[in-house]
């Protein structure tokens, strides 16, 4: 059974840091984080897979770092610079398929649907 537990959430001013992690059990062959804010649809923050294949969402790249401890089984989200635009709930997901080459070689983003397993959330507050 796939459990995913976020944790690292909280409330800082606009330029400020926060880590969030997700560890988790079961494969972890792809993993994402995403995020919610009130009103909007879900969407793909950054996601990397077990071929070490990584994309970000382009209103976070060269802000947001994503990686994953593989002995620990646990996912990370770096965010730095942070905006008032960022406050979303953010939610850790996982995959089986290695698929971030994929979306890509496509040039899609990853789909909430196409994650089966996901975590509860953490909220996210940036105030300017």
């Amino acid at each position: 059974q796939v459990q995913l537990q976020e944790s690292g959430g909280g409330s800082v001013q606009s330029g400020g840091s926060l880590k969030l992690s997700c560890a988790a059990s079961g494969d972890t062959r792809c993993m994402a984080w995403f995020r919610q804010a009130p009103g909007k649809e879900r969407e793909v923050v950054a996601a990397i897979d077990s071929d070490g294949n990584i994309q970000y969402a382009a209103s976070v790249k060269g802000r947001f770092t994503i990686s994953q401890d593989n002995a620990k089984n646990t996912l990370y989200l770096q965010m730095n610079s942070l905006k008032p635009e960022d406050t979303a709930m953010y939610y850790c997901a996982i995959d089986t398929t290695p698929r971030v080459r994929w979306y890509q070689l496509q040039r899609v983003s990853p789909k909430p649907e196409d994650f089966p397993w996901w975590g509860q959330g953490t909220q996210v507050t940036v105030s300017s």
